[in-house]
């Protein structure tokens, strides 16, 4: 009997690894598709091939990675076209993602997160329109809207009136235009419509899901991306953290790489053409740069190095909490089921060791 196919982009990372485990225990044959473009992004020390190395030793037969640039159309192709007689599934969650970087190299950004993901849905459409699409957007796409929210300052955090309609979190009503997106957020919400498109026009069976703060224990945070794990970096290094703008009361809501593939599978089961959701760790998942940082410190029993910059950067959230009613509508077995205290927890255990012996890098954090 053959097994079904999933190929996963981005398989060495947070959520690529996440779900290429996930795939693979429940039976699919999984093909990561991964050139380890991080470590050119931020450094060695943010490299996935560890992470790869990893799921070939523990996976087996069960997962096959390939060396490939979503850029390559003629390759995707091929790629798509040699599994299509069993291809159910295509994770895409390969993408540069940092505002700071796609800054300085616009080209390179927009080629990978646009056109990369415009190659994988003309592979999928060409050669098996049937295979759920899930496309790990961001909520980015939304521009600098939410800063026109009218936060409160708190001791510790921003926060916005009880009364106000995204209390709750912020749902797929907060429109696109008319704000400032960074050229990483333009590269995004290119890929984004074009997903929802494809869905549309041909009838494939599409998601964009609009991650805020994707994270976990996998997390190779870096000071240009990755908050939650480069905030632990630090405090257990040692190395000063820069927090940057609203005196670190920025609020940003967080999900575990753990319960964004419960998500995927969810809609894999039930899937429909060209749906987007806001996906997050909703209110009770929402922390505060200070009091992520006061959790890091009691987690780690270290205090933590801190500068502050006034300045925010172009188009930064002050507060963003994911509404995640509209997902649950539809699915309504999901919830987030790891807080962000067991989050950072889980952070600290798995990473603190190496942690101890490489020192983090030196410069700003989100």
């Amino acid at each position: 009997m053959r097994m079904p196919t999933a190929i996963v982009t981005g398989s060495g990372g947070l959520i690529g690894s996440e779900a290429v485990r996930h795939f693979a225990a429940l039976g699919y044959d999984v093909v990561g598709i991964d050139n380890d473009m991080r470590s050119r992004f931020f450094g060695p020390h943010a490299s996935t091939a560890p992470t790869t190395s990893r799921l070939v030793a523990d996976l087996g037969d069960a997962f096959t990675p390939l060396v490939a640039d979503i850029r390559d159309a003629d390759t995707i192709r091929e790629i798509v076209a040699t599994h299509r007689s069993t291809l159910e599934l295509v994770v895409h969650a390969a993408a540069q993602p940092s505002h700071d970087w796609a800054f300085d190299n616009a080209q390179t950004d927009f080629a990978i997160n646009a056109n990369g993901t415009l190659n994988l849905l003309e592979s999928v459409r060409h050669e098996q329109p049937d295979a759920t699409f899930v496309h790990l957007s961001t909520n980015k796409v939304y521009g600098d809207q939410p800063n026109a929210l009218p936060v409160t300052e708190t001791p510790t955090r921003l926060e916005l009136p009880a009364d106000h309609r995204y209390f709750g979190g912020i749902d797929t009503s907060m429109p696109l235009d008319r704000s400032m997106h960074s050229i990483f957020g333009v590269s995004k919400a290119a890929a984004d419509l074009m997903v929802q498109e494809y869905g549309r026009q041909f009838q494939m069976p599409t998601v964009c899901f609009r991650g805020g703060c994707l994270t976990g224990p996998a997390h190779a945070g870096t000071k240009l991306h990755g908050f939650l794990s480069y905030l632990m970096r630090c405090t257990i290094t040692g190395e000063a953290y820069t927090i940057i703008g609203y005196d670190g009361k920025q609020v940003r809501d967080n999900i575990h790489s753990a319960d964004v593939v419960r998500a995927m599978e969810l809609f894999h089961r039930a899937p429909t053409a060209g749906a987007v959701y806001n996906l997050g760790g909703g209110r009770e998942n929402s922390v505060s740069v200070l009091e992520a940082i006061e959790l890091c410190e009691a987690i780690s029993g270290k205090g933590l190095s801190r500068t502050t910059v006034p300045t925010p950067r172009a188009g930064d959230h002050r507060w963003y909490v994911t509404d995640l009613t509209e997902l649950r509508r539809d699915y309504p077995t999901f919830r987030p089921t790891i807080g962000v205290g067991q989050i950072l927890q889980e952070i600290h255990d798995v990473n603190r060791d190496a942690w101890e012996r490489t020192p983090s890098d030196v410069g700003r954090a989100a």
